[in-house]
């Protein structure tokens, strides 16, 4: 029995070691076989920013430790510029394969999109979709074709050469890019093909990984045969940080924080105290002016913004119902506005803005006219409610004595030394101190007062000097 059991271990012993070293090489094989036949889709869909950007570059690595091919599905009115080269830098850098597609239907590559596409190794189009208009312009700014600094020109001229750049590296049309940047020249798929901007025209993904099969392509100096015919995708997905990022990146959204964040910091002067509003306010400001900074946003524009806020506040504060700075706190926001709207880019859209003027100004009318109100309204608490009311004489004044006002007894004396008995009603004119200084009420002043029942239950003005006291 134990020389089995020798032998068994004996024999045992080289069997799961190959059995594991199978194993092991499976588990390695099988990935890496079925990554080969996996095309990796990155959607571009929206303004270019650095949230994008390093999207992009994570997704494009995770590709490349995989040997993937890797479609750019792209629709985007441009962005940032910065954001820009560090996308064309990712796929100039790329281990894989890069195809860019401007898609679905409708979709087009503007500004910064052109060089994106002609920073890929293909470039494609779906049909109905255009591409072009690639002159650099800042939010806000005017689109001028001659620029007249110094600093327009070097601007002009470095984005003319890194247009050149790429098309000469990729074989495309340089002359067409070259008038896409100077002169925002703009075509349609179909035009695009036949002036050598792109490679071919595909209707959907599978149909593009159907034109590409078999085309050879040089990457990273080594030239590669694509084979993607059927072949499966996977759609690259932001994680949740990058798509709220991503989300307050867009030029309507960070408005509308800089509108919200406004009225908000607005009902809090109007409602010291709140704390809500107040910190919602700040936290929508900030994260607002952050999403326009990162867009490139004109100084001047986020000036007009950051203004309109203070003007409004000091109406509030300072000088509320002339409704000379309501106006003009509104009418700044709503230029500031205008200004951000004016880009082809990426700008802020103008019905939203002047949407956004228009529900601000009803508003901030309503808290600034609900504020002055309460300002002139008379005091509702304290001993400053006191004076002007009626009260009943509970221990006779000579001149000092007590009287019951507003369901509380207070020591109570007359400023001529006239002696009022127990169960008149008087007038209190002044507080001086915790004393309150009171007068037999004048009743002329108060004909047409019911005789009935006076303020805080006292007695009628008819009340007889000296009669007793109410218990």
């Amino acid at each position: 029995m134990r020389a089995s059991h020798q032998h068994l271990r004996r024999f045992n012993l080289p069997v799961v070691l190959a059995a594991a070293v199978m194993l092991l090489a499976s588990a390695f094989a099988q990935p890496a076989a079925a990554a080969d036949d996996t095309v990796t889709v990155i959607q571009l869909d929206g303004t270019i920013t650095p949230v994008m950007a390093d999207f992009v570059g994570r997704a494009l690595d995770g590709a490349g430790d995989r040997g993937q091919v890797v479609v750019i599905q792209m629709n985007t009115p441009g962005g940032l510029s910065s954001a820009m080269d560090d996308i064309v830098s990712d796929i100039l850098a790329a281990t894989v394969p890069v195809i860019v597609w401007v898609g679905p239907d409708g979709a087009r590559a503007a500004s910064a999109g052109v060089y994106i596409t002609y920073a890929a190794h293909l470039a494609t189009m779906a049909p109905a979709t255009n591409i072009g208009s690639a002159t650099p312009i800042s939010l806000g700014e005017d689109d001028s074709e001659e620029p007249e600094s110094a600093s327009d020109r070097k601007v002009l001229n470095d984005a003319i050469g890194k247009i050149r750049g790429l098309a000469e590296l990729r074989g495309r049309n340089v002359e067409w890019a070259e008038d896409a940047v100077r002169n925002a020249a703009n075509v349609s798929a179909e035009q695009a093909l036949r002036l050598g901007v792109i490679d071919l025209i595909a209707t959907s993904i599978p149909d593009l990984l159907a034109q590409v099969d078999g085309r050879d392509v040089i990457v990273a100096g080594e030239t590669r045969t694509l084979q993607t015919a059927g072949a499966e995708t996977r759609t690259a997905k932001m994680n949740w940080i990058e798509q709220f990022l991503q989300l307050v990146s867009d030029p309507n959204i960070a408005f509308l924080f800089v509108s919200i964040g406004t009225l908000a910091l607005i009902f809090e002067l109007a409602n010291p105290g709140a704390i809500g509003p107040g910190a919602v306010g700040v936290l929508l400001l900030v994260t607002g002016f952050y999403s326009l900074g990162t867009l490139d946003a004109s100084w001047a524009a986020l000036a007009l913004l950051a203004a309109a806020g203070v003007i409004l506040a000091i109406d509030l504060l300072v000088v509320p119902g002339t409704g000379i700075l309501t106006g003009a706190g509104i009418t700044t926001f709503v230029v500031g506005g205008v200004l951000l709207s004016t880009s082809d880019s990426a700008g802020v859209s103008l019905l939203l803005v002047l949407g956004v003027g228009v529900v601000l100004a009803v508003l901030v009318v309503l808290i600034v006219g609900a504020a002055w109100r309460v300002r002139r309204k008379a005091p509702a608490t304290g001993t400053g409610t006191l004076v002007g009311e009626y009260a009943d004489v509970r221990s006779p004044l000579d001149p000092q004595g007590m009287v019951y006002v507003q369901g509380e007894l207070w020591n109570a004396r007359t400023p001529d030394g006239t002696t009022i008995g127990s169960g008149t009603q008087v007038q209190v004119t002044r507080i001086d101190g915790f004393v309150l200084e009171v007068r037999l009420p004048d009743l002329a002043n108060r004909a047409g007062s019911p005789s009935s029942g006076t303020p805080n239950g006292g007695a009628s003005p008819s009340a007889e000097v000296g009669s007793p006291a109410t218990p």
